[in-house]
């Protein structure tokens, strides 16, 4: 992946990959009919870690890391996560919004010079649901971020087996990568 095929991009598609020791995920291009196009990006999360980290490589080989998001702080339900490339300078921050996030999941996300965005759950009757059983956590959700007003993306969990998420940019001017690690991160992050 290069960073220009990356900000070149409408519409991703992220997967989740099932492994046992750890969280893994696709991101691809999404082609003109919703299809997934080639592969963009590969994230691994290790699941139970002290202190959350996903490094997000340029592809399933893991070896040329793109970008990452690391929590500041161990364990916090208000963590804040730095999104950096790959020799660490910053790209942004986001962080979940604890008290809003008690009825329906609601995120912060910053990119220097751009503002902050706002993102939560659409439809509060499925956010209920999800946090109040168990059992329903496969559900659907849609999450709309906006920067003021104006919408900056949102990302989809569709139906199936695995975890698939559509994400869909509407502000030319967002980093990719940012976007990428927030996509992620709702996946990763959510349960928490």
């Amino acid at each position: 992946m290069t960073i220009n095929t990356l900000q070149a991009q409408q519409q991703l598609i992220v997967r989740q990959r099932v492994r046992m020791m750890v969280n893994q995920y696709e991101v691809h291009a999404a082609n003109p009919d919703g299809s997934e196009g080639g592969l963009l990006a590969f994230a691994q999360q290790k699941r139970m870690a002290f202190k959350e980290q996903v490094t997000i490589y340029a592809d399933d080989s893991r070896s040329t890391p793109v970008l990452g998001f690391k929590a500041r702080q161990v364990i916090d339900l208000g963590a804040t996560y730095d999104v950096t490339d790959a020799a660490g300078n910053p790209i942004g921050l986001f962080r979940k919004n604890f008290k809003e996030s008690l009825l329906r999941s609601t995120w912060r996300l910053e990119q220097p010079g751009h503002g902050e965005m706002v993102g939560r759950e659409s439809n509060l009757a499925v956010a209920i649901l999800r946090r109040f059983v168990d059992a329903l956590s496969w559900l659907p959700y849609h999450f709309e971020f906006v920067l003021g007003d104006r919408p900056a993306f949102s990302v989809v969990k569709k139906w199936g087996l695995r975890d698939r998420y559509v994400v869909t940019i509407h502000d030319p001017q967002l980093d990719r990568r940012l976007v990428v690690a927030m996509a992620v991160a709702l996946d990763a992050l959510q349960a928490r």
